[in-house]
């Protein structure tokens, strides 16, 4: 006999804490684990120096063994892989919160003007200090998006946060923050031009462990707290004056929410620049296969993005080895068909109707 409602409490002791999620939840959880590893798998063991996956386990357990084998897998393969994936994971879960905080599902971290803001102020702290360090790129990239963020909080205020101000003020500010950072590569010299443009794109190429530290510290904290305020967005989701009515502290748990969005994006754009459409898919796949109750919408969506990006990657370096071509032009190649056909789809569903 069969549930009467897809849902199961999930509680952690100790905690005066529960989450009620769909119970699809695991399975997708244990699918887009299966299949993240499985393109990891591939990004490690397939290219120039190919290697089958029991040389692979063999050198994950002893990495004094083959030398060479050691050298690709420990300093070139493996932390681009990870890094890969934990931008995917940060892009994937920083688009869920921002279309459920501003309840649209055309809004991502590169349409509301984070990626923009983050972009600028990491290419501007390159330019300024070319030695500057992952975890000093990463404050920086923070505090781009964060005031970008900022900026369009304020500008949309009107006696209260409007979604919909959000939205235009987000895509006022990304173009103005393309128009400084285009402005500031035309005045550049060539190879800095040649970096900013490559990280306009979005890369992991090159990216080994010391990004991939301040990487998984800014999820470590603003991963689970988004997943903890999961409950606050779905009540978001109702509207504000019956999210009030329920109790909830709106613009409090907004702007909490809007922290974390913040974070992840830039945390992400700080470590592989900007690579686009992940945090738009990645929650529109997600909500497919698991609803929209972001308490396990977020953990998805992260999931969703993390195989998104991995893929990608594994895509450009093995396929376009002679070249190396960046996995945002892969991400944008699959994304772009879909964001047009996202947008068909809502415009045929506001349509007139007789």
């Amino acid at each position: 006999m069969t549930s009467p409602h897809p849902w199961f409490a999930l509680r952690l002791p100790g905690l005066r804490a529960s989450w009620r999620l769909d119970r699809r939840v695991p399975r997708a959880v244990g699918l887009l684990i299966l299949l993240g590893a499985i393109a990891t798998v591939i990004h490690l063991t397939q290219g120039d120096y190919a290697m089958a996956p029991p040389a692979l386990l063999e050198t994950l357990m002893d990495p004094g063994g083959d030398r060479d084998r050691a050298f690709v897998l420990g300093v070139l393969r493996l932390p681009r892989a990870l890094v890969a994936v934990a931008v995917g994971a940060a892009l994937g879960a920083s688009g869920a919160i921002l279309q459920g905080i501003t309840r649209n599902p055309l809004a991502g971290p590169g349409i509301l003007g984070i990626n923009g803001g983050a972009s600028l102020a990491a290419i501007a702290a390159i330019a300024a200090w070319p030695g500057v360090g992952a975890a000093q790129l990463s404050l920086v990239a923070f505090g781009g998006g964060l005031v970008t963020a900022l900026v369009i909080y304020l500008l949309s205020w009107q006696g209260g946060s409007s979604p919909t101000g959000l939205i235009l003020m987000g895509i006022g500010i990304t173009a103005l923050a393309n128009a400084v950072t285009s402005f500031a590569i035309a005045f550049s010299d060539i190879y800095a031009a040649n970096q900013a443009m490559v990280w306009l794109v979005g890369s992991v190429y090159g990216r080994g462990w010391e990004q991939l530290g301040p990487l998984v510290g800014w999820m470590a904290i603003f991963g689970p707290l988004a997943c903890l305020l999961g409950r606050e967005l779905d009540v978001l989701a109702l509207g504000d004056d019956l999210a009030q009515g329920l109790g909830s502290r709106v613009e409090r748990g907004r702007g909490l929410l809007l922290l974390c969005a913040v974070a992840l994006a830039a945390a992400a754009v700080a470590t592989a620049g900007a690579i686009g459409f992940v945090g738009l898919m990645a929650p529109h796949l997600a909500r497919r296969w698991v609803g929209a109750s972001h308490g396990g919408l977020i953990p998805v969506a992260a999931l969703v993005g993390a195989c998104t990006v991995v893929g990608a990657d594994a895509i450009s370096r093995i396929w376009f080895a002679a070249v190396e071509l960046p996995c945002g032009i892969v991400t944008a190649a699959i994304g772009a068909p879909y964001f047009l056909w996202l947008l068909r789809c809502q415009g045929s569903q506001s349509g007139d109707r007789p």
